[in-house]
Parts: structure tokens; sequence; C-alpha cells
């Protein structure tokens, strides 16, 4: 994944900090949270917040809260569905839930429920 193309045609300034941030949610395999990326990158939690607001406004990034009140990231490639423990609180991707409605922009869906792990 090329930082360069995720941001061409944005209205972002690329500084070493949001090349990280966007390094960090390319390799990832899920949505992630603040306190799953603070480790791997020097900024504290509000310019986090602050560049998390522009990466979503510049529609790089899209965000959702889960059950345990976190906000969680990813960025924005191919629209997909999201499972969410209500006992565990994992975070599982469903790229296999197709959920198209007619004359609507779908932008997110969470489904709830209990994972195998905790069935």
């Amino acid at each position: 994944m090329d930082i360069n193309d995720i941001i061409k045609n944005k209205q972002i300034k690329l500084t070493t900090a949001r090349v990280a941030l966007l390094e960090s949610f390319g390799a990832a395999k899920k949505p992630l949270s603040y306190e799953d990326i603070k480790s791997n990158i020097s900024m504290d939690k509000a310019t986090f917040y602050r560049n998390m607001v522009k990466f979503e406004q510049e529609g790089i990034l899209n965000s959702f809260e889960s059950n345990d009140k976190k906000r969680y990231f990813e960025l924005r490639l191919v629209p997909h569905a999201h499972f969410v423990c209500v006992h565990c609180n994992k975070i599982e991707c469903l790229s296999d839930l197709d959920i198209k409605l007619d004359g609507y922009i779908v932008n997110n869906v969470i489904v709830n429920g209990k994972c195998k792990e905790c069935i």
C-alpha cells in the first residue's frame, strides 16, 4: 500500500506523524483504537484525534464506537460490515456480508452478538 495513493487528491499535508499513522492503519488487519496504536506513534492523544478527524473529513478513514466506548479507525478502502462481540469486545471485519440499499449510501454496518470464543 502506497501512502501517496491514499492521500492523492486530498487537501492534507503529509507530515512524518501522519505517514506513521497511515502506515500503521495500512498494516492493520482490523480497526484500531488509540490504545492499540499509541506505542507505535510519537504523539499525544489530542494530536492523534485531531489527525483522525482530518483523515475522516478527507475520506481516508472510517470510524465507529464499540461496546467498550472506544473509537476504532480503519482505512476506507472497501466498504464492509464489522462484528463486535458484546462479551469480550473482539472486532472482526465481515467482508462477506454485503449490504446494499437502493438509493442509499451505507457508510458503516455494525453487527453485535457473541463471537465463537464466547458462545
